[in-house]
């Protein structure tokens, strides 16, 4: 069984292992959010870790009832790999899960013109983050960590910072929290060389009060299902619980056949382009982050993707309530990519920057459409440049990675639903790439790849043979 922890829905999939035949899908949408309105126009975003995990456990139940439980041997979680929750010695949550589009971490330190991010680099020194993989961005657990030890309010008794599948696990095991490279390499202060807690980073954030989670190997069975939760998931107690692992990484496990000639782009609320390596490596504008197998994903991850279209697909709306009478909750997206595939590509010279949320590594970013002219300003061409101006900072990022020292790949892979549910934006991924593109069946790559993982645990096969089981559409 794979369960996926995602902030928008949550999924647990079961999978038949000799054949990879998925043989159960239940998907329930994530209602945790817990942000006040205020606090929401103040970009923040927080979610109740343990409404989330009960709604895991809804989900697991509905997977458990289409098959026979007792069959099932093995569980793998994934999910939100970015964010922080503090958990108490007696595993309560002692703040609200913090996720990954929490944007806290952007505003000034009061008294001062320096972000929080700005801060943690300047206290780290010119070297701080070499050997992190990553910089240090908003939502990521060692941000949010100095954030509220910055503004007082890190928990007066102790706490340990949790992943929220790790917090999952927790919960379907009763174990102590545990978290695994590809987790703990998301937080920005962890060593993903050594594959170790960087505490003297961590002591010069001034976090070492926070208690931070054992570091055990990705996959690796650490407990057992719980009398508790298997009541509340219908499985028999004592069922075998991996350590939870990256959602990234379990998305690439769970659509890539080939790790050594595919590139893997995925298309959500954001985006993501993934490639495999062999070993560490540092790239421009990209994050290094550690995979199951010992070598690396080089990843370049950003905020535009299916938002920028959703945020095009609100203007048509608002355009209609306002000169046309329409109710404004209409869907439009069918027809506004019906009219960009009649639009020729290049947009007739109109090409767009979609980062009407800044970027990673610039939030001060603006969205730009450039090359206008009387011929193009239609809502064809705007939908058009707007999914090609997607593929193309995305095919800049993969650029960077061969720039890196990346070798070139054969191959692309799309998944999420925005390659899964757009045939044309898969077309022009293809085309901007200059390779074929390949979807995979199975729509919840994320809670296959965790499924997977588990079944490497128990023992059952290698990541090669795991790799084997991804079929492709």
């Amino acid at each position: 069984m794979g369960v996926d922890v995602g902030t928008t829905n949550i999924a647990v999939l079961v999978v038949d292992i000799h054949s990879g035949i998925v043989k159960a899908v239940s998907v329930i949408h994530n209602d945790s959010e817990v942000t006040g309105e205020e606090d929401r126009l103040k970009g923040r975003s927080e979610w109740d870790a343990e409404k989330a995990a009960e709604i895991v456990f809804q989900a697991m139940a509905k997977a458990a009832a289409k098959v026979e439980p007792q069959k099932v041997r093995g569980i793998g979680v994934t999910g939100q790999m970015h964010g922080t929750v503090l958990v108490s010695d007696d595993g309560q949550p002692l703040t609200p899960f913090i996720g990954w589009q929490d944007k806290r971490c952007r505003d000034n330190i009061p008294g001062t013109n320096k972000s929080y991010i700005a801060r943690m680099i300047e206290l780290a020194g010119e070297n701080g983050f070499r050997r992190e993989g990553c910089r240090p961005a908003t939502g990521y657990m060692g941000s949010t960590l100095f954030w509220l030890k910055e503004n007082d309010a890190l928990p007066s008794r102790p706490a340990t910072a949790c992943f929220l599948p790790d917090y999952v696990v927790m919960r379907l095991t009763g174990c102590d929290p545990v978290t695994d490279p590809t987790n703990a390499g998301s937080s920005g202060i962890f060593d993903v060389i050594s594959k170790r807690w960087d505490y003297n980073l961590i002591r010069r954030l001034g976090l070492q009060g926070v208690q931070f989670p054992e570091v055990r190997g990705s996959g690796e069975v650490i407990g057992e299902l719980t009398s508790e939760a298997s009541r509340k998931t219908g499985l028999p107690r004592g069922v075998s619980v991996s350590v939870a692992c990256g959602d990234n990484q379990a998305s690439f496990l769970g659509s890539v056949a080939d790790r050594r000639i595919s590139v893997l782009v995925n298309i959500g609320t954001g985006g993501q382009v993934s490639m495999w390596v062999p070993r560490y490596i540092e790239v421009k504008n990209a994050e290094t982050r550690c995979y199951f197998d010992g070598g690396y994903l080089l990843v370049g991850a950003d905020i535009c993707g299916g938002s920028s279209y959703a945020l095009l697909h609100r203007f048509f709306l608002d355009v209609g309530r306002a000169f046309f009478g329409s109710k404004g909750d209409e869907n439009l997206y069918e027809k506004m990519t019906a009219y960009a595939a009649k639009v020729p590509p290049g947009s007739d010279g109109l090409r767009c920057e979609p980062f009407f949320g800044g970027t990673r590594l610039d939030p001060d970013r603006k969205a730009a459409w450039v090359g206008l002219n009387e011929s193009n300003f239609t809502a064809g061409h705007f939908s058009r440049a707007l999914l090609e101006g997607i593929a193309r900072h995305f095919k800049i990022l993969y650029e960077h990675m061969l720039q890196g020292g990346a070798s070139h790949r054969k191959c692309l892979v799309g998944s999420g639903n925005g390659m899964r549910k757009n045939a044309l934006l898969a077309e022009i991924f293809s085309d901007m790439f200059n390779m074929p593109i390949r979807v995979p069946l199975n729509p919840e790559e994320a809670a296959f790849g965790a499924a997977l993982l588990a079944a490497v645990g128990y023992g059952k096969f290698d990541f090669e043979e795991a790799a084997c089981l991804v079929s492709y559409g």
